[in-house]
Parts: structure tokens; sequence; C-alpha cells
């Protein structure tokens, strides 16, 4: 019974998302069959899949990318911008290869349940898929931290206003 937990909250969270997809997204066909075409091209260009605010951004630690795209309005300096452009760019980089990692683990899920496999390797790649998830995570999280660190207050809070405009 406990060795089946992670592949059903695997399942649970992938049934959440397809019932999510748009008429659009479920016309194409994604090579992987745990994925909408969507959630495939998103994890390959290091887009957010989630569709929801990090734990960060909800606490105030803002995302770098935001933090950019209104980099005149929150007056930030030329050392500001290029510490945080630095940070936006390794948390792309960071997701297009947990992206890939991803991919390739619902690949070999798919793989093993096609052709008969047993539980060990069920465990085995649905805690990799785990594992890939939380890094993902962590480095978003990490982002949005280092982001902070780089910000004033009146800038943080100058930015959620905009954003919370827009």
């Amino acid at each position: 019974m406990l060795k089946t937990i992670p592949l059903f909250m695997m399942l649970l969270f992938f049934y959440g998302e397809t019932k999510a997809q748009t008429i659009d997204s479920t016309l194409k066909k994604s090579p992987v069959k745990t994925l909408s075409d969507a959630q495939y091209n998103a994890l390959l260009k290091g887009d957010d899949i989630f569709n929801m605010p990090p734990v960060a951004v909800v606490n105030h630690y803002p995302m770098p990318d935001k933090a950019i795209a209104f980099k005149k309005e929150e007056g930030l300096s030329p050392v500001q911008i290029t510490q945080i452009t630095v940070i936006a760019n390794e948390l792309k980089r960071k997701k297009m290869e947990m992206g890939k990692f991803i991919i390739t683990n619902e690949q070999a899920l798919d793989n093993l349940l096609r052709r008969g496999t047993d539980e060990g390797s069920i465990i085995f790649y649905g805690n990799r898929s785990g594992l890939y998830y939380g890094e993902l995570r962590n480095a978003i999280l990490l982002a949005c931290y280092n982001t902070w660190k780089l910000l004033a207050p009146a800038q943080i809070k100058k930015l959620e206003t905009l954003q919370n405009h827009n």
C-alpha cells in the first residue's frame, strides 16, 4: 500500500492538470502521455507549468524577471539590474534543465508501465519525479530570495504595487 502512494500522488497531480486543459491544448499531441502539449512545451522552454505563485512571492520575495520588467519604475541601479539579470538567467537555465529531466522521467515511467514493471521501479521513478519537482521549486525560491536581498524594502513595495496594477 505505501509503495503505491508516490505513483498515486503523481497521477493526481497530472489528472488535475489535464482537467484544466484548454481545447487548443488537447488538439496537439504531446510526445509524453502524462503531459499536455502545452505542459511539454512549457517544460522545454522553462516556463511555469504550475500556474500558481510560489510561496516566496506570496511572502513578498519577488521573482527576478518581474523585478527586471519594472526596473525603471522601481529605480533599480545598474548594479542591481546586472545582478538580478544574472539571477533571472540562471533561473531560466535551471527551469529548462529540470524540464528536460521531468520529461525524461515521465517517458521512463510511461515506458515501464506500458511494458510491465515492478513496484521497485515505480517507487524509484516516482521518487525521482519528486526530486526534480523539488529541485525546480528550490531554484525558484532561491531566485526570489536572492532578488529580495538585492532590493530595498521601498523597491519591493513599489514592484508589488506595479504588479497589482498590471
